[in-house]
């Protein structure tokens, strides 16, 4: 892996190549050069900073994470004061059965640029993302955890690859899980690579930022669950984007319960992968379309 950190906090990065609503999900509205993916990796070095004016919509996919929302939304608030950013905050209620919706609505009258978008039902961690993007705005595409594992700020680790790239993914640079999840994901990591071709470093890192132009060609199709990063990666791989990685931090979680390692979100995700499989195999992605200015 071409990734060691440098001293003063910079990193060495390994670079690689590469609307509307549906049934059952509700909106509520606040008062480069091409790399072929297999190409050789690249070095650079990872600073920090928030360019000028950053146009960006956050995704905050909620499943039951009541403890967290107000947390999370108020540090992205925060970020967006304190770097000037032109952003917006869309959460999606994925069908929670706490406190969430009823938070959400009480947030939405206290914090301006606050979307809602509800799901009637649990529909699942990638429906939940693709129902926030297809409602972004903004130039820029973002999407976290609202789980408070992943803070705003730390987009600033993968904002100046965007000069570089339309699509930045994070890794997790220690990870605060339990060790089953760990080897989950692992395990994950490399069926994934094996089946698709596709080689990120962490796949289902919760931190990604990508231009709001690329979205019709990367929009998931299948994945409903947690395949929907493979199945964007995949995209990437068929259409030539390339895509950038940076190593963030993740903070152990202070309150509500993971779904991530439950019995039916895994099986899920193979079902949706071996459909993926088949239904993309020999047949040619859409290419991409034309950046926004």
């Amino acid at each position: 892996m071409f990734i060691n950190q440098l001293s003063g906090g910079a990193f060495f990065i390994r670079s690689k190549a590469n609307g509307g609503l549906r049934g059952g999900v509700a909106l509520i509205e606040a008062p480069p050069q091409n790399i072929e993916h297999s190409g050789v990796a690249s070095r650079g070095v990872c600073s920090t900073s928030v360019p000028a004016r950053l146009s960006l919509s956050l995704v905050l996919p909620c499943f039951n994470e009541e403890p967290n929302l107000r947390t999370t939304i108020a540090d992205a608030q925060e970020w967006f004061a304190l770097n000037d950013v032109d952003g917006e905050i869309i959460a999606v209620n994925d069908g929670s059965s706490d406190g969430s919706k009823q938070l959400l609505e009480q947030l939405r009258s206290e914090v301006p640029n606050l979307r809602v978008v509800e799901h009637d039902k649990n529909r699942g961690y990638g429906a939940a993302i693709r129902s926030g993007c297809d409602q972004a705005t903004k130039q820029w595409i973002a999407f976290m955890d609202a789980d408070g594992q992943f803070k705003a700020r730390d987009f600033e680790r993968l904002l100046p690859l965007t000069d570089e790239a339309d699509y930045v993914t994070g890794i997790r640079a220690k990870r605060a899980d339990t060790v089953q999840r760990w080897l989950n994901s692992r395990m994950y990591n490399l069926l994934v690579q094996v089946l698709l071709g596709v080689h990120p470093s962490d796949i289902n890192c919760g931190m990604k930022i990508f231009r709001r132009a690329i979205w019709p060609t990367i929009r998931p199709v299948h994945a409903t669950g947690a395949l929907i990063n493979a199945e964007m990666f995949y995209a990437m791989r068929g259409a030539h984007i390339p895509f950038r990685e940076a190593l963030v931090p993740h903070y152990p979680r202070l309150a509500g319960k993971p779904t991530g390692a439950n019995l039916r979100v895994i099986l899920r995700t193979f079902k949706e992968l071996w459909k993926l499989k088949r239904a993309r195999s020999g047949h040619a992605v859409a290419q991409p379309r034309q950046a926004l200015a």
